[in-house]
């Protein structure tokens, strides 16, 4: 099979106002960024965003390993399969960031027959959104030390500023720095630290906002640290959300492409579920559910990551819960978590080590970590249908070993999907199966369960998604994590929702303990406050907000020629 690479450089493009002109977009409403990438203008969204709603997939997954187990490849294959079906579809997924590009993934736009393009420019730059709220955070950043070297006005305690720096790359070496060394005319000398792009509260908001107004009011709530009294200072109090709502003018735009086969396909918003909430704008799925029946959208990760915050955060924010969710799930998947490569989460099997057979692992495997998956997803009141995103190599012992387990954890239909390899015509049943229960559901009323009501309180939340998602016993709340929250709460935020951060390999949060582990405590290092954005930050056990690159990192790989062309690793 061709790579990915050379699947991509072979096709041949639909122009994009054509690609508009599937969703009823006229040209006249996009604004073209090249020849084959369009942003949708603010007119074309406005005049959109009272229209009739179509029905949400929710598409998710199990723990993964570090190779990514294809699900935005599941979410473009289930797209081309339901347009092929004769369903009005289209999918909405999440901008790469560049740290995973250069990092360990290598891409970020599907794979094989399931891809969006121009997958080139997706991957690298794209439209410049990433850049855009870099470039709006940092200048958040830049207004703070200026305010305090000229004044301090605001009584801002550089001790207690609570805004770090961002950068769109994995960069270890900037997670504790030191600035404003070089004497006065270089400001105050002070402890700072970088995050990535991704866990920017700004690319929160982004993807949270309704609307220009809402954006601008979100970023002026950005509390940015504390007084000397120990009261918080917001950004608006440094007059910052204007400028930097400037700067995101366009960035706020979704952006539409085309699969492989010519469906229209949204991108907007940042990728990360294990540091940040891990989900596609809301402004983006609005824009899609206008123009389609049934819309595709994937969180981040496994499902006790971004499907767990698209049900808390964002699904709370928008008004929009799922009406049916899609669990990918594959065989070497289930062999890690079923012991087949010992116990490290975040362990890289040889190749030989992934297509060995072992159907005892993946038995194992499916029993514990997918029936959890299943399980949880479907308690949200939500039908679930579990996707096996099968590989050349997989057996049928395999297939029927996860198939089995799936039906007897309630799963309400398993289809194996082979969109990697035949585009949407791999992926029909699937489709198929989606189609009937999204039907369903809309016919029952639309039952959805949240965890807790939306006004509990902040330690009830993290005690429910802990112990009824995770299984934990208990939480521990390390004194200086209790030192924050209890800040928090004198603020007036006690009761804001909660983004869970943790390692992405396990239930837990230690990357070792695979499968489904129960009774274990878990440990709550800091709370960090989102006020713009809405929702609280705790970061569990180890967890960095700041990612570093593998022993050999996917960039090394990376390469073009004297004509500009690419080569290397995508996808």
């Amino acid at each position: 099979m061709a790579t990915d690479l050379e699947i991509a450089s072979a096709a041949t493009l639909e122009p994009i106002e054509a690609i508009a002109w599937k969703l009823g977009i006229p040209s006249t409403d996009i604004m073209p960024m090249g020849r084959n990438v369009a942003k949708v203008t603010w007119d074309g969204l406005k005049s959109r965003m009272n229209k009739p709603q179509g029905s949400l997939v929710l598409v998710t997954s199990v723990n993964p390993t570090p190779f990514g187990e294809g699900k935005t490849v599941t979410t473009i294959g289930l797209t081309q399969a339901l347009c092929r079906i004769g369903q009005s579809a289209t999918c909405v997924i999440r901008e790469p960031s560049m740290g995973p590009v250069f990092g360990i993934k290598g891409g970020a736009a599907g794979g094989g027959y399931s891809q969006v393009l121009p997958m080139e420019e997706i991957n690298l730059h794209f439209t410049g959104d990433l850049h855009a709220v870099t470039s709006a955070h940092n200048l958040l950043s830049a207004l703070i030390d200026n305010h305090i070297k000229h004044g301090n006005e605001c009584q801002l305690d550089s001790t207690r500023i609570s805004w770090p720096r961002v950068v769109d790359m994995n960069d270890r070496a900037l997670r504790d720095v030191v600035i404003g060394m070089g004497g006065p005319a270089n400001g105050y000398l002070r402890q700072e630290r970088f995050d990535i792009t991704a866990a920017s509260e700004v690319m929160a908001i982004l993807v949270l906002a309704s609307d220009y107004a809402d954006l601008k009011q979100r970023l002026g709530e950005i509390v940015i640290g504390q007084s000397f009294g120990g009261n918080p200072v917001k950004a608006s109090e440094i007059e910052a959300q204007g400028a930097m709502a400037l700067l995101l003018r366009n960035a706020f735009l979704p952006n539409l492409v085309q699969t492989l086969e010519g469906n229209p396909a949204f991108i907007h918003g940042g990728p990360f579920a294990n540091i940040a909430h891990g989900n596609s704008s809301i402004i983006a799925d609005k824009l899609a559910l206008s123009a389609a029946d049934i819309v595709v959208t994937e969180a981040g990760f496994g499902s006790d990551m971004g499907a767990e915050k698209f049900m808390h955060i964002k699904a709370a924010t928008s008004g929009k819960s799922p009406d049916c969710v899609v669990m990918n799930v594959t065989v070497r998947s289930m062999k890690l978590h079923g012991g087949a490569f010992g116990s490290r989460g975040g362990y890289r099997p040889s190749k030989d080590e992934l297509e060995a057979e072992n159907v005892e692992s993946v038995a194992i495997g499916a029993a514990t970590n997918l029936d959890r998956h299943i399980r949880n997803m479907a308690g949200f009141g939500v039908p679930v249908i579990v996707s096996i995103n099968k590989f050349t190599s997989d057996t049928d012992a395999e297939i029927k070993a996860i198939s089995d387990a799936a039906h007897a954890s309630g799963a309400r239909a398993v289809t194996v999907t082979e969109v990697h390899s035949k585009g949407g015509e791999g992926g029909e049943d699937l489709a198929k199966a989606v189609v009937k229960a999204v039907q369903d559901h809309v016919a029952a009323g639309r039952p959805f369960t949240p965890l807790f009501v939306e006004d509990a309180p902040v330690m009830e939340k993290v005690e429910a998604i802990a112990t009824r998602m995770y299984k934990a016993k208990d939480v521990y709340v390390e004194t200086a994590a209790k030192k924050q929250l209890d800040k928090i709460i004198s603020w007036g935020y006690g009761n804001l929702p909660v983004c869970m951060a943790k390692t992405q390999y396990s239930f837990s949060h230690d990357a070792g303990k695979l499968g489904a582990p129960s009774d274990f405590t878990l440990p709550i290092r800091e709370f960090r406050l989102n006020s713009g954005a809405g929702f609280i930050v705790a970061i569990l056990g180890n967890m960095m907000t700041m990612p570093g690159l593998p022993k050999r990192p996917a960039a090394i790989d990376m390469d073009m020629d004297d004509d500009g062309n690419q080569a290397g690793i995508f996808g």
